[in-house]
């Protein structure tokens, strides 16, 4: 199962230590690590990051996730600047695509101690018992989080939604007075524009959606090309379990696609 891990460490060292120990895990093939990145909290409460995540496709959820760790204790604006975002809201939209709420970075937050550091990891794991065995063995704490795609089904509901609205708007007007027929006109436009913004959301989902996907299995398929044969194995179902996910995201995502497009060409 792909999970976003987070494990609590009271020291620098142990943090590194814990990091190599997380690698070593994924060169034996037990885990397989997409990303990772390390924050840190100082004496007086502060989080930074010591070491960011990757660019591109793979270091997406992790950005996000450690960003999101480190501005959430800094308010409302330092959470949204963590992120480069514009608002909270889109923030707090880009956490719920991954299944991660505002509950689990408290929680992260406070078991992460003044002077203490974490790892942040998008990892696919078969069982928690390796991760959880080797990061207590070095004193830290693991939480994690199954990565959800909750918003793909929410977009799909919206479609629908919008398209029913819009063609009860339509069916209204079309029997109404001239005064009123202008109203439910202008009304109509509306559900039309908000139409076209789920339309772009779901493009940015589905792009989205193949970049990650495309990303994941070709690196998957470069641990594979230098693992042995029982290994290569394990990989291979794993690289096929990312593509299976990436064709039902994108099913269900093209049929919201299809929803707008219908909806906005009548």
């Amino acid at each position: 199962m792909d999970r976003m891990i987070v494990a609590v460490f009271d020291t620098e060292s142990s943090a590194f230590e814990g990091m190599r120990a997380l690698r070593q895990l994924d060169e034996e093939g037990t885990i397989s690590i997409y990303a990772t990145a390390i924050i840190a909290k100082d004496d007086a409460g502060k989080f930074s990051v010591k070491q960011a995540a990757d660019q591109g496709p793979l270091g997406t959820a992790v950005g996000l996730l450690t960003g999101s760790l480190v501005g959430l204790f800094a308010g409302p604006v330092g959470f949204a600047i963590a992120l480069g975002a514009g608002a909270l809201g889109g923030v707090v939209y880009d956490l719920a695509k991954m299944g991660i709420d505002e509950g689990f970075l408290n929680e992260v937050g406070k078991a992460l101690p003044p002077g203490g550091v974490a790892v942040v990891a998008e990892a696919w794991e078969e069982w928690i018992t390796p991760v959880d065995t080797t990061v207590e063995a070095l004193g830290g704490i693991v939480f994690r989080r199954a990565r959800g795609e909750v918003i793909d089904a929410q977009l799909e509901r919206d479609a629908a939604t919008l398209n029913s609205e819009l063609a009860s708007l339509k069916a209204e007007a079309a029997n109404a007075a001239q005064q009123t027929r202008a109203k439910l006109e202008a009304k109509a436009e509306t559900v039309k524009g908000k139409l076209r913004e789920t339309q772009a959301r779901i493009k940015q989902q589905l792009d989205s959606a193949k970049q990650e996907s495309e990303a994941k299995v070709k690196a998957l398929e470069a641990k594979q090309a230098k693992a042995h044969a029982e290994r290569k194995a394990k990989i291979q179902a794993r690289a096929a379990e990312v593509q299976a996910e990436y064709k039902k995201r994108s099913a269900l995502l093209l049929q919201a696609w299809q929803i707008t497009l219908q909806a906005l060409a009548v």
